[in-house]
Parts: structure tokens; sequence; C-alpha cells
């Protein structure tokens, strides 16, 4: 019994206790995760959307570390990340705790699934058209909320916040030639959901 008890110092001693807290989070964040990657799942089981990419861009995360993910559906794996900025709307008093709106002229992130449509060359170059597909972001359209990149948001990762948008999804320009590509050669329209 004694060796039985000096075996398990020494490995709490190496090892240290596991953090409960830090599993936990990482639970639910896989469980918030799964449980939009069901949803994005079965509305495109319907055949109409992309059954083998989809994005998501989860806002609990922030804004100056990637949260914009795109998913293999049929690998069940990220194949790509990258930073993405929310609406300047959204933000608090509180930093880092956002609120979401699909009010015209809210200047908010609207949350629910988008379908991505045609590109177009508007003030920021190339932006892809966004569909509401919700009763969260229906007003996209009339909204004028598009996926475009802007300048000023950087590409890597960073420990400050990163530029707000006026509503749009608006990432970093390396990171969208690389969405681009993936768009562009889709014979259907992907999905991409925005969750919190």
């Amino acid at each position: 019994m004694k060796i039985v008890n000096m075996m398990l110092l020494i490995v709490n001693c190496i090892f240290g206790n596991p953090k409960p807290n830090d599993k936990t989070e990482m639970n639910l964040d896989a469980e918030r995760f799964n449980q939009q990657l069901e949803n994005v799942k079965t509305m495109i089981a319907s055949g109409t959307y992309n059954s083998k990419i989809a994005f998501f861009i989860d806002m609990k995360i922030k804004s100056g570390k990637n949260r914009f993910f795109v998913y293999d559906l049929e690998n069940n794996t990220i194949i790509d990340e990258g930073l993405v900025a929310n609406g300047s709307g959204s933000e608090t008093a509180i930093r880092g705790e956002l609120k979401f709106s699909n009010i015209p002229n809210s200047k908010c992130t609207s949350l629910g699934r988008y379908s991505i449509g045609k590109s177009y060359r508007g003030i920021f170059g190339k932006a892809y058209v966004l569909k509401g597909l919700d009763n969260t972001n229906n007003n996209a359209t009339k909204r004028m909320i598009v996926l475009h990149s802007y300048s000023a948001v950087p590409e890597g990762e960073q420990d400050h916040y990163i530029a707000l948008s006026q509503g749009c999804p608006m990432v970093s320009e390396a990171f969208f030639k690389r969405l681009e590509k993936i768009i562009d050669s889709s014979k259907s329209n992907i999905i991409m959901n925005v969750y919190y």
C-alpha cells in the first residue's frame, strides 16, 4: 500500500492535478460546435447546398484569435482558419462580450446560417452576397451584409482585438484569397454558420 501511495505522489508531483474547469470548457465548446455542425448537416441534406465544405464562425472566441473555420464535412476536420471582424454595433460595455441584431443600420453581426451567393466588385474589391436563412439574419441582403476582405484585418492571431466592420464578416486579404478559391470552385452554394 505504501508503494502505491508513493507512486501516486510521484505521478501527482510530475504531472500535477488535472484541471476540471479546462476540460469542462473544452467539452462545452466541442458540444456547442457539434450542435452547430448537426444544424448545418441537416440543412444541406436537402441537396441544395455544398455537402463537402461549410464555414463556421464562433463569435464567442475573441476577435484577435482565429474564429472563422473552413470545415471539411466529409472528413470531419478543420482545413483552414482565420481571423474575422464583428460588427461595431455588436460591441458592449464589456470588451469581448457581444450583442447581435438583425435590424437595419444596427451595424451588428447577425447570428445564423447564411448561403454564400454570387460575387461582385464593391468598395472593398471582390465580395460575396450573403443570404440569411434564419429569422436572426434574414435581413442580410437588405442590410448589405457581405463576405469581404479589408486591409486592416491582420493575417495572424493577436493578443488584442482587431478592426470592426459595419456588420459584415470581414477577413484579411490573404485569408479571403483562400476562401475565394473554395467558393468559386464550388458548384453549389456554401453554408456559413455564425454562432455564439
